[in-house]
C-alpha cells in the first residue's frame, strides 16, 4: 500500500490531474522525501530489502568523502587499476592494470558512467581490498541508521548478500547531500568524453528533461530490476525520489518524475521523517529477485514496446520533456595524480610488488654463500 502524507487541498487538486494515473501502481519499493528536513512525503514497501545494483556506489562514494574528510586521501590521489579491478564486468571503462587516474577522475567515471571496474579500483585502493573496503561500508551504513542493508562489493555487481532498502538509502541520499555538498557535482554529470571526441552517454534521464533535475544514480541487475534515485531542486527546496524494482529504464524514470513533481506542487507539512518511520510490510527480510520477470523474453519485449521508431524511450510522465540541447559533457582520463598514496593499498601493493620480484639462485656449479666447505672424506651436515 502507498502511503501518502500530502496537504487536504493537494490531495483534492489531484483528482483534476490525469496526469497522475501514470503513477505506477506495482508494489515495487519507493520513497519521496525533502532532503533538508528529512520529512516523508510517501512511501511503499520502504523497508523491503532490494538488491540496489549500482545504487551501491553511492555508498562507495561517501566512504570515498569521508576518507578525504579524514585526511586519508585527496581528490588528486592515485587510483591505481589493478588485476581484480579490470577484470570486472561491463559497464566499463577498460583501463588496463597498471593504469592510474585521479580520484576526482575515478569518482566522476564512476558516478557518470557507473563504471564497475573504477569502482572496485576505488574500494581496492582507499580498502586496501574489496573486503576491507566493504567492511567499511558497512560501519557507515551501521551509524547511518542503515539498518536494512548489507555491502559486499563498492560496485553493486549482484551478490545476494548485497541489499538495501529505500528508507535506507534514503538515508545515504541525505548524508551525502546534506555532509558534502561540495561534491554535489560529481552526481549530476550527464556524460563523459575521454579525448574531447569520445561521447560517453550517463543513464540517469531525468537530467536535462526535468526541471531542477541534479542528480543522483542509476542501477541495474538482472536480479534488482530498474533502479533510480532522483534529486531535484526548486526554489530552494531539495526532494529526493528513490525507486527500486522498475520494469524498464524508462519506467523507472517515470515513477520518479511524477514522484518528485507531485512532491513539488505542494508544501506538504507533518512529522514523519526518514529517522521516525517505523520497519513494516512483507520481505524485510529476504530480498526480492526480479530476474525471471526482467530478463526474460518478456521483459525483452516490452523494453522494446517502450521505444519510438528512432530508437529513443517513450516517457509517459508528464513531468519528463524532451532534451531540447546537447549533453553536457565532462572530460576524463588517466595521470595527473599528484596526492597522496591511499595507505592501505600502498602497503598491500608494496607487498605484492615485492613478491613479483625473482629471488637469485646460485650457480649449480658453485657452492651458496654460507655453505661449508668440506675437506675431503667429510660429510657436511
Amino acid at each position: 500500500m502507498r502511503h501518502l502524507f500530502f496537504s487536504k487541498g493537494f490531495l483534492l487538486a489531484l483528482a483534476a490531474l490525469p496526469a497522475l494515473a501514470s503513477v505506477p501502481a506495482a508494489a515495487n519499493p519507493s520513497i519521496l522525501f525533502d532532503v533538508r528536513t528529512g520529512q516523508v512525503l510517501e512511501h511503499e514497501d520502504a523497508f523491503k530489502r532490494w538488491h540496489p545494483a549500482s545504487l551501491t556506489k553511492l555508498m562507495t562514494a561517501y566512504v570515498a568523502f569521508r576518507a578525504i574528510q579524514a585526511g586519508e586521501v585527496t581528490m588528486q590521489s592515485p587510483i591505481k587499476m589493478t588485476k581484480v579491478s579490470a577484470a570486472e564486468p561491463p559497464s566499463k571503462m577498460g583501463y588496463k592494470p597498471g593504469s592510474v587516474m585521479t580520484l576526482d577522475n575515478a569518482l566522476k567515471m564512476m558516478l557518470g558512467k557507473s563504471a564497475n571496474d573504477v569502482a572496485a579500483a576505488v574500494g581496492e585502493n582507499i580498502g586496501g581490498t574489496i573486503a576491507a573496503f566493504a567492511g567499511r561500508m558497512n560501519a557507515e551504513a551501521q551509524r547511518l541508521g542503515m539498518t536494512g542493508s548489507h555491502f559486499t562489493n563498492a560496485n553493486g555487481l549482484h551478490d545476494p548478500e548485497n541489499y538495501s532498502t529505500a528508507r535506507d538509502l534514503a538515508l545515504l541520499v541525505r548524508a551525502i547531500r546534506l555532509e558534502f555538498p561540495q561534491y554535489g557535482s560529481y552526481f549530476s554529470i550527464e556524460g563523459l568524453t575521454t579525448n574531447g571526441k569520445n561521447r560517453i552517454r550517463g543513464f540517469n534521464p531525468l537530467l536535462g528533461r526535468f526541471a531542477g533535475a541534479d542528480g543522483m544514480k542509476t542501477g541495474f541487475v538482472c536480479a534488482s530490476g530498474y533502479n533510480l534515485i532522483g534529486t531535484a531542486t526548486r526554489e530552494g527546496r531539495t526532494l529526493a525520489a528513490v525507486v527500486l524494482g522498475e520494469r524498464t529504464p524508462w519506467g523507472r524514470a517515470d515513477h520518479a518524475a511524477d514522484l518528485l513533481g507531485q512532491g513539488f506542487s505542494t508544501s506538504a507539512s507533518g512529522t514523519l521523517t526518514l529517522t521516525s518511520l517505523q520497519p513494516y510490510g512483507a520481505g524485510i527480510d529476504t530480498p526480492t529477485d526480479m530476474r525471471g520477470i526482467v530478463c526474460s523474453k518478456e521483459g525483452a519485449s516490452e523494453r522494446s514496446d517502450g521505444l519510438d521508431a528512432q530508437g529513443r524511450p517513450k516517457f509517459k510522465s508528464s513531468y519528463m520533456a524532451d532534451m531540447k540541447r546537447d549533453l553536457s559533457l565532462v572530460r576524463v582520463g588517466l595521470g595527473g595524480a599528484t596526492g597522496p598514496v591511499p595507505a592501505a593499498f600502498a602497503a598491500i601493493d608494496a607487498r605484492n610488488n615485492q613478491a613479483d620480484v625473482p629471488i637469485p639462485t646460485w650457480r649449480p656449479d658453485k657452492p651458496a654463500p654460507g655453505t661449508p666447505v668440506a675437506a675431503q672424506g667429510d660429510v657436511v651436515q
